[in-house]
């Protein structure tokens, strides 16, 4: 569907953040422009490994017109501004300051437009000790606490994408809607800020809560879960199973039929989460001694049998592999690619992704069409 048909969204953007939020206004039908240099977003560049193409590029610019411009340039300076007098959303993630400098400051281009709702995504905000600073996916999960919390107990460990990008990116897009909205009520655009690390510190607010109120940060369990047991993998005589309890009724049913060990669920060290949590390492010996004489496939159906959660630890070419994996055709500079399908899908939207641009693709176009 395109929903935001007759939208334009100009963008000055790189890397991963800004081009996560206007990706995903894209992918809902609106024109986006992508500004960028003679030699193309860094991002492009960044690996070959989708039939040549960059992975983060072709997933997160699918859909958009490619601009060359040199904004230091007056001609192109002129050119950006007659492009933004028509413009609907303006989105940029330079370093801080960089935009204003250059004459595209974001509270002067609202005053010109009113209509105009305007996107800053930093890295850690423009106020603050830290605003001038240089941020950078790992750098942000290692200063927001995140690293701290995960791996193992023996290392902290960075989480394996860019989820500082992406959750800055998630909050950009759906503040622009939240936006969009709000102007067809009032007639006006308004300025949304964000930064890396604001979409971490959201995320981070229960490890934060545990420290503030609870008195005790959350420790690294690798892939047992901080605050719930059992919760996490166990072994079976041919491989492991990740089982998870939500709440006693599943604790009960674990134990009667699947451990067949009914007895367990009353007993006075985990009769409850809070004990079980702090009696884990024993929880877990008692469970894998029962686990480990089963094979993988008999424990999957009782754990089945009896509605209790589990998954399978997949690697990536499982996953690449599995059943409930939607994937959509696009087409980029270097040939079609198979992407992973946007994760919300709407009743009656056939989907059909748009290409990816080369650099510069549509700039002899985009001039012709907002000449002076």
């Amino acid at each position: 569907m395109d929903d935001l048909s007759g939208l334009l969204v100009v963008t000055l953007e790189q890397a991963v953040a800004a081009p996560y939020c206007s990706g995903r206004l894209a992918d809902s039908g609106a024109r986006v422009i992508k500004i960028e240099r003679p030699e193309g977003d860094f991002a492009r560049r960044y690996d070959k490994a989708a039939k040549g193409e960059s992975a983060y590029f072709v997933w997160l610019n699918r859909g958009k017109e490619s601009l060359t411009l040199d904004i230091k340039n007056d001609a192109d300076r002129a050119l950006l501004s007659r492009i933004l007098a028509r413009a609907d959303v303006f989105i940029q993630n330079l370093a801080p300051g960089a935009a204003e400098r250059a004459g595209f400051g974001s509270e002067a281009l609202r005053n010109q437009n009113k209509r105009l709702i305007t996107v800053d995504i930093s890295g850690y905000g423009e106020d603050g000790p830290f605003a001038d600073m240089k941020a950078y996916d790992l750098l942000v999960q290692a200063e927001s606490g995140l690293c701290s919390i995960n791996g193992g107990p023996e290392a902290p460990a960075r989480v394996g994408v860019s989820v500082c990008d992406i959750a800055a990116g998630m909050a950009a897009h759906a503040a622009v809607l939240q936006a969009l909205y709000a102007r067809e009520k009032t007639g006006e655009g308004r300025g949304i800020k964000t930064s890396l690390f604001a979409g971490m510190a959201d995320w981070m607010t229960v490890p934060y809560l545990h420290l503030v109120y609870g008195g005790k940060a959350p420790e690294r369990s690798g892939l047992d879960h901080p605050s719930i047991a059992p919760y996490g993998p166990y072994r079976c005589a041919d491989g492991a199973v990740l089982v998870s309890i939500q709440n006693e009724r599943e604790w009960v049913s674990l134990c009667a039929n699947v451990l067949q060990a009914p007895g367990l669920a009353t007993e006075p060290d985990y009769a409850d989460n809070l004990v079980r949590v702090k009696n884990r390492e024993r929880l877990k010996a008692r469970m894998e001694a029962i686990l480990t004489t089963l094979p993988r496939a008999e424990v999957e159906r009782r754990l089945k049998d009896a509605q209790v959660a589990y998954g399978g630890l997949n690697t990536v070419a499982d996953f690449a592999k599995h059943p409930q994996l939607r994937k959509l055709p696009v087409e980029t500079p270097s040939g079609p690619v198979d992407l992973i399908a946007p994760p919300a899908a709407i009743a009656g939207d056939d989907l059909k992704l748009r290409p990816v641009p080369k650099v510069g693709e549509q700039s002899d176009a985009i001039r012709r069409e907002f000449a002076a």
